[in-house]
């Protein structure tokens, strides 16, 4: 599977792009700035881009009008498949937000029933009972995500309701030559539907790739040979922050030993979970550190795990914005691609991880822990790599039987000696591929 060798680089458009927060109805080619930014994607060392909602919706995109239809905020169909193309045209991929759980009140289905009530052939399509109301008064009560009722729940038990949306992913890799989809609150899925979504995927196009966006609990609920290829980490996404915020590395180690450590590595064995410093729901990684000193740390870590890595859009170089301020402050418009020393840092962490089998497909064995240091080791059978992070403000000299006298860092090309111990600068990260 082309994603298991991939880093990611998601977007949520409407904002990236400028859109008006609400729906104006006014056809604008925004959504061709995405293609401005390919050179700057490709140059990250990112070969993949994850786009939430990009269809017509009522305001944030997760509440779809017209799955077919490209938001007017953001131009038109041509106007994407003509970023698709440059996509492509540097090797990019492109994953597509599919929101299949939920649409929103304007959904041309939903108002159909709004207006024709029992009489609508869509009444089964959604979660309804005639008998109630809704609080906008529709003249029935309908069953909403998690109790927002902007957002109508659709009824993946109806055969109709699941031929359309799998027909409405052959119309956009027909449309746009999309590579995969992530599923939107894939834990509120219906388990037949993703049964039936992998085997749709599995004939639709070569290696077409399903991510879910999954919280916490069993990813193999949700991650298989049936289901979907990969799903979000959330339970190391929180270990990444607070492990460095309180000097505790424990935290995140302790995550991944118990995810992919040899002696638990039937948990996730074979699965390539997407992990992630910060992601357009929640407070950006340059704002959630207490120590800016730690954020390469971040990344080096997020590179060094095993997973897909995925950077969200303008975290790359550091930028800014808490949850606290609300969805426009994790979601804004930037006028251009900024580069600077952590951009640099990441794109070699792109690169390495690209690059190396051991951090694509390795297994994860903790080598070296204190609460500020860490030494982990990635193996395959042909290559084997020291993952080396040092949060402390002091060098260090790790201590530890390396299995090799000689390796080269992945990061800077620089060739180490184990002999003696190793020194590890102040917050610091190597990744150190052992010579045979």
């Amino acid at each position: 599977m082309w994603a298991d060798e991939s880093v990611f680089y998601q977007i949520y458009p409407l904002g990236f792009c400028g859109a008006p927060q609400e729906n104006d109805g006014v056809t604008v080619n925004r959504i061709s700035k995405i293609g401005d930014w390919a050179e700057h994607i490709s140059r990250l060392g990112a070969n993949a881009v994850y786009l939430c909602p990009i269809f017509d919706s009522d305001r944030h995109g997760y509440d779809t009008r017209d799955y077919r239809r490209l938001d007017p905020r953001l131009g038109t169909n041509e106007d994407f498949a003509a970023v698709c193309r440059t996509l492509h045209e540097h090797g990019i991929k492109v994953v597509l937000d599919g929101v299949f759980n939920h649409v929103g009140r304007g959904f041309w289905a939903f108002r159909d029933v709004q207006e024709r009530k029992w009489d609508s052939p869509y009444k089964d399509w959604f979660h309804i009972d005639f008998d109630g109301n809704s609080n906008y008064n529709d003249g029935f009560w309908y069953q909403g995500w998690e109790g927002h009722y902007e957002l109508v729940k659709l009824n993946l038990r109806n055969p109709a309701v699941v031929d359309y949306l799998l027909d409405t992913i052959r119309f956009w890799v027909e449309q746009f030559d999309i590579d995969g989809l992530r599923l939107d609150v894939a834990y509120c899925l219906e388990p037949d539907f993703l049964r039936r979504l992998r085997d749709f995927a599995n004939h639709i196009k070569p290696e077409f790739f399903l991510v879910g966006e999954t919280l916490h609990g069993d990813y193999n609920r949700w991650v298989g040979d049936d289901l979907l290829h990969s799903c979000t980490n959330y339970e190391c996404y929180k270990g990444l922050w607070s492990s460095l915020n309180s000097n505790n590395l424990f935290e995140i180690v302790h995550s991944l030993k118990r995810q992919f450590s040899p002696e638990n590595w039937t948990l996730y064995k074979g699965k390539h979970l997407m992990c992630f410093a910060d992601n357009h729901d929640v407070t950006r990684a340059a704002s959630v550190l207490t120590d800016p000193a730690h954020l390469p740390l971040l990344y080096g870590l997020v590179f060094g795990m095993p997973g897909i890595p995925c950077v969200y859009y303008g975290s790359e170089w550091g930028a800014e914005g808490h949850k606290s301020q609300g969805d426009a402050a994790l979601r804004p418009c930037f006028d251009a691609p900024q580069w600077n020393s952590l951009t640099d840092a990441i794109a070699a962490m792109a690169k390495a991880h690209r690059e190396s089998e051991a951090l694509c497909y390795g297994d994860f064995q903790d080598v070296l822990l204190t609460n500020r240091q860490t030494v982990f080791q990635r193996r395959t059978d042909s290559e084997r790599v020291l993952v080396a992070i040092n949060a402390d403000s002091q060098p260090y000299t790790a201590h530890f039987d390396a299995g090799c006298g000689r390796a080269v860092d992945l990061l800077t090309g620089q060739t180490h000696d184990f002999g003696g111990g190793s020194e590890l600068p102040p917050y610091s990260v190597a990744y150190w591929k052992c010579e045979r």
